[in-house]
């Protein structure tokens, strides 16, 4: 897929409600949405805080609900950590409950990462002052 995103998702609070160290329930369409993105062809990278066995438990948790990650807490699968270089991952776009402004919902997040897209009659908005206006 030429268009295809790498998209960093968090997973408490945005994949699930948020109940660490426990796994909340599933956020709204929040599985349907993923797969469905994955389906087409964009790879979906998990970027949580989890570590050791909580990071273990949710992906099990995301893998019994038909969703594997491209990559988990890195920017892609082969990728070693080393204390030299910056845990940032390189991600086109970053999915997460602490985004200013919050967490929209899962039907929208789909929708802006589908259809906002140049090449489908998108027009840019204008930007004004410091900020720009939306």
């Amino acid at each position: 897929m030429p268009n295809s995103l790498t998209i960093a998702v968090d997973f408490d609070g945005t994949i699930v409600e948020n109940r660490f160290p426990e796994i909340g329930k599933p956020m709204l369409f929040a599985f349907e949405s993923l797969k469905k993105l994955q389906d087409e062809g964009h790879r979906i990278i998990l970027w949580t805080y989890r570590h050791n066995e909580k990071l273990d438990e949710a992906v099990s948790f995301c893998k019994n609900k038909g969703l594997e990650f491209y990559a988990i807490n890195k920017s892609y699968p082969e990728e070693e950590y080393d204390d030299t270089i910056s845990r940032k991952i390189l991600a086109d776009v970053f999915i997460d409950d602490r985004n200013l402004g919050g967490l929209k919902g899962w039907g929208e997040i789909y929708q802006i990462l589908t259809n906002n897209k140049p090449g489908k009659n998108h027009q840019k908005k204008k930007r004004s002052g410091l900020f720009g206006r939306l």
